[in-house]
This record gives structure tokens, C-alpha cells and sequence, in this order.
């Protein structure tokens, strides 16, 4: 942050003893981490410690696969989202102009929503393998072989599918962003099309693409709907397992705090692989890349490379729950009218108060420029890459704690006992979705502040304007197109979360997620398919606007 953006108040109110926009950053910065903070310190004080229980029994495994599918995804989605975005930047083939906005697809349909579609469409009684019995004459299972559609090599191809378009957006920009002449240059020292990719625009564009990956794999940990439908046992699911089946708070925070280190160590491997790299672009105007026209089969083989994760991440989900569908009583079901209810209401909220908090947060480090909320405002952003357990667990316990020091106190006095007022109502699945999700409002405030010319507010503050007054009038017209695409990101985000909502909602109280999930654990899909479809039509929302914005 420079020194000019972050004054944007005069030296007078910056000397004042207690600023509230500084005290008001501070705050929001401890609700933040408190969950974080209390998952480390329910680890670290166990009441039964059962650590070297779950390390000679269940640690490895949930650790193996947890390990397994975040390096799995991570390259298979690399391959994926890089090969596609070379692709559609560097050459020219049929459907290129509607593929290059079709590959971001796939983020509307929730990982878990195409592990179900997946296993109804290739499964025993599913439309694929009745046709091949129909097509070959085959009577039973023992006529023909068939690979096992709920494994773990099957989860990594569902959760890459859903998740590569985070790689090919980065991937795809940063391919954008090189100049021609380097591939020019190139082409004419002898360098064939595969020579061009490895030496020249790989290297390049590597910052964009582990950027991405790292986002992918943080995700990967996240995951539970998906793993836990395929029978995959990780660290997410074992957080599950300990705490609601076991009765273990202590050991789930312990496995929440070895997620938490996984994050960690993604994070910090990304940012050191970002620092050692340095890419200057030439101070003229550099030529922009020129795609070339293949012919022939090529030209179809493109096509179909980056039509196949399209097909396999949205068409085939979609196309599934789509058959499924047709039964007009599940959509006037009332536990659908219900979960359509719950989900609006708790996800609307907490847009509006997550970027609420991150204008009022970003706006306070500004204005104040004091060190202490400069430093925390980063670490704020924690939240977008704790798992949604994570959270959920961090959340919970003190949330209870509250509750019954509250109504003790009611009690104490002579009143009746109220029972719990935030733990058995929606507030604590609104505070988790604030904190998962805040890193996106930051970002965007922090962006979209960025961009404000400082002398706008002076100009407004030195005509008497308040600090509140300057943010309602001067910042928040020019921030406007920026926070409603953060309100709308933050509103998809919170309507697909699944890991936090199962363990902080309240009871009898569903959303289009756990509906989703209910419905399709008990192999009932035609009832989750309405749900289902709500969720993706939300998230193409999303897609269309990250479309716009990045054309």
C-alpha cells in the first residue's frame, strides 16, 4: 500500500486518540481470527487427548489420501487449465470464440453435485451401462467388467473437473498479457509449436498457474461432500467422525489444526515460488499475441481437448439432473420451497455484512493508517483457506460457551432460561460464511479503493465533509460495479458451501446444499435434482459475471 492511498484523511484526524474507524477494523479483524485461534486452542488443550490413538489407527490414512488428492488435483487441473488456455489464446479451431467462455462453466456445478450425477450416470442401473448390456446382449455384472465408480482415482477426475477453470482463468490471462514477439522470435531460432509452449510462455505464465493450482488444492482440502459420497476418508471427514460420531472435540481440532498446517504450507510454497520469479514486461506498448489458424484434424483434436473437461465438468452434471427433473413435484415440494428460503435469507445476509465488513475494514486501515490494523488486515484473509470444518468447529464450541454463560446469567437473575440464542439459530452459519468468505469482499474493497484518486477525498474532506460522509458520496459510486461483484461472488460461495453448513446449521433447518446432500446420500437423486439445479443456475450467475470481467 503506498503512502499517497493510504492517506486519505488529514494529519489533524489521524492524531486522534480513539478513531473508530481504527477500533472498527480491529474488531472486525478478531472476529475473524477467533475461530482460527480457537481451533488451535482446543488442539493444543484436549480434555481426552486421543492424538496417539488417531496417529497408530486412522492419522495415516486420513493424511495418505488427504495428501493424494490435493497432489493429484493439483497436476491433473495444472494439465487441464494451462492446455486449455494455451489453446484457446494461441490458436484458432472451430467453437474456439464459445469454448473460451464455456471452460469457466464448470465452477457453477458444486464438486459433490457431479460426483452424484457421475455415479447415477455410469453406475450398475445407470443410462450407460444398461445401454451396453442392451447394445451387447450382456444379462448381469458377470458378463462384462467394469471399472468401480465410487474409488478414489474417481473423486480426483470429479473434483478436477469442477475446480480446473481456477488454473485456466489465471493461465489463460497470463498467456494474454505476454508479448508476440517473444513466440515470434522463437518461431524464427527454429522452435516448434511444443518448444514454444515449454520454454517460452510456461515460464511465464508459471506465477499465474501455481497461483491457481494453489487455489485448487486449498479447495481440495475443503472438500467434503464429494469424498465423503465416494467413501474417500481424509482430514475433512475426519473431522466429522471424531467430533459427531466419537464425541471428540479435542481430536477434531487436532486434525483441523494438521489441515490448517496443510494450508499453511500451500500458502507459503506459492508465495515463494511467486518471489523467485521475476517477469518485466518492455516500457513500449508490446504486441499483443496473434493466433494462429490450424487446419485439418488439429484443428479438431483442439476442439475436442477443450470440449472434453466442459463435457465431463458441466454438460454431463447438468444433462443428469436435468432427466431427473422432469417429476414437476419435487419443485413444489415444500422442504425445496424451504431449503430455497433458508438459503436466500442466511447467504443474503452474510453477502451483505461480509462486504458490509470489508469496505468498513479496508476504508478504517486507510483512513486511519495506523501499523497494527495494517498488519492484520492480510491476515484476515485466512479465512478463504480454512476449511469449512475448520471454521465450523472454531465457530460452534465458543458460540455455545456464550450461549450458556448468557443464560446463566438470565437464569442467575431470576428470569426464565432462554435457551441458546445464537447456537440454535441461523447467526452462527451467518458468521461462518462471513469469515470463509471475507478474503473476497477485502479483496475487492482493497482493489476498488486502490483506484480512487486521492484527491477526491481531500477535496471532499477539505469542504467539510465527514469520514463517513466521504466514503457514502466519493467512494462508494466509484466502488459500486466492484462490491456488487463481490456481494454477488461472496452470495454464490455461501449458497454451494456445504462442510460448514452441515455442522453449524440449525436442527430441521435446511439449505439447497444439505438438501443436495441428504437427498443424494440416500441415492434418492430425483429429489436432489431440483436443488441441485437451483445451486448451478446461482452459480452460472457467477460464471457470467467473471466472464464479463475478464474479457
Amino acid at each position: 500500500m503506498s503512502e499517497q492511498t493510504s492517506q486519505i484523511t488529514s494529519p489533524r484526524i489521524g492524531r486522534r486518540r480513539i478513531d473508530p474507524w481504527s477500533v472498527g477494523a480491529l474488531a472486525i479483524a478478531v472476529a475473524v481470527l477467533v475461530p482460527i485461534l480457537a481451533v488451535v486452542w482446543f488442539a493444543l488443550t484436549p480434555t481426552e487427548n486421543i492424538w496417539p490413538h488417531l496417529m497408530r489407527t486412522t492419522f495415516p490414512r486420513y493424511l495418505g489420501n488427504t495428501v493424494v488428492l490435493m497432489l493429484s488435483v493439483g497436476a491433473l487441473t495444472a494439465m487441464i487449465g494451462t492446455g486449455a488456455a494455451w489453446l484457446v489464446v494461441m490458436y484458432r479451431f472451430p467453437g474456439r470464440d464459445l469454448l473460451q467462455w464455456a471452460l469457466l462453466m464448470p465452477l457453477a456445478v458444486p464438486a459433490y453435485v457431479g460426483a452424484y450425477a457421475l455415479v447415477d450416470f455410469l453406475e450398475y442401473a445407470g443410462p450407460f451401462q444398461t445401454a451396453l448390456r442392451g447394445t451387447f446382449g450382456w444379462e448381469t455384472s458377470r458378463d462384462y467388467w467394469f471399472p468401480a465408480i465410487r474409488t478414489r482415482e474417481a473423486a480426483i477426475l470429479v473434483i478436477s473437473a469442477s475446480l480446473y477453470p481456477y488454473v485456466y482463468i489465471l493461465s489463460r490471462a497470463a498467456f494474454r498479457e505476454q508479448s508476440g514477439a517473444a513466440y515470434e522470435v522463437a518461431r524464427a531460432l527454429g522452435a516448434g509449436p511444443f518448444a514454444r509452449f515449454w520454454r517460452v510462455g510456461l515460464p511465464l505464465a508459471r506465477p499465474a498457474i501455481a497461483a491457481g493450482v494453489a487455489v485448487v488444492m486449498m479447495e481440495t482440502v475443503n472438500d467434503f461432500g464429494t469424498v465423503d459420497y465416494f467413501a474417500v476418508q481424509t482430514l475433512t471427514t475426519g473431522i466429522f467422525s471424531v467430533w459427531l460420531q466419537g464425541g471428540n472435540l479435542g481430536g477434531a481440532a487436532q486434525l483441523a489444526t494438521c489441515v490448517l498446517g496443510l494450508i499453511v504450507v500451500l500458502v507459503t510454497l506459492e508465495k515463494i515460488s511467486r518471489r523467485k520469479i521475476r517477469v518485466s514486461g518492455s516500457a513500449r506498448g508490446q504486441r499483443p499475441v496473434q493466433p494462429v489458424r490450424l487446419a485439418g484434424a488439429r484443428a479438431y483434436l483442439a476442439t475436442l481437448a477443450c470440449a472434453l473437461p466442459l463435457l465431463l465438468g458441466f454438460v454431463m452434471p447438468v444433462l443428469v439432473l436435468i432427466s431427473h427433473a422432469f417429476d414437476a413435484a419435487q419443485w413444489v415440494a415444500p422442504g425445496l420451497r424451504r431449503a430455497l428460503a433458508h438459503t436466500v435469507v442466511v447467504a443474503g445476509v452474510a453477502a451483505i455484512l461480509t462486504v458490509l465488513g470489508g469496505v468498513f475494514m479496508v476504508y478504517g486501515v486507510r483512513l486511519s493508517g495506523r501499523r497494527l490494523p495494517r498488519l492484520l488486515m492480510p491476515v484476515t484473509a485466512i479465512g478463504y483457506a480454512a476449511p469449512g470444518a475448520v471454521l465450523g468447529l472454531g465457530i460452534l464450541v465458543p458460540l455455545a460457551a456464550f450461549d450458556n454463560f448468557v443464560a446463566d446469567t438470565i437464569v442467575w437473575a431470576g428470569f426464565s432460561d432462554p435457551g441458546l440464542l445464537l447456537t440454535g439459530s441461523a447467526v452462527a452459519l451467518t458468521l461462518a460464511y462471513v469469515v470463509r468468505f471475507f478474503a473476497i469482499a477485502q479483496g475487492a474493497a482493497d482493489a476498488a479503493l486502490g483506484r480512487v484518486s486521492p484527491s477526491l477525498p481531500m477535496a471532499a474532506r477539505s469542504l467539510g465533509r465527514t469520514a463517513g460522509g466521504t466514503l457514502r458520496a466519493v467512494h462508494m459510486p466509484l466502488m459500486r460495479a466492484s462490491v456488487g461483484s463481490a456481494l454477488l461472488l461472496v452470495f454464490v460461495d455461501c449458497v454451494k458451501e456445504l462442510p460448514a453448513t452441515l455442522l453449524l446449521r440449525p436442527f430441521n433447518y435446511d439449505t439447497l446444499a444439505t438438501r443436495v446432500h441428504a437427498k443424494a446420500s440416500l441415492e434418492n437423486i430425483a429429489e436432489a435434482a431440483p436443488a441441485a439445479l437451483a445451486i448451478v443456475l446461482v452459480g452460472l450467475c457467477a460464471v457470467t459475471l467473471l466472464a464479463r470481467t475478464s474479457r
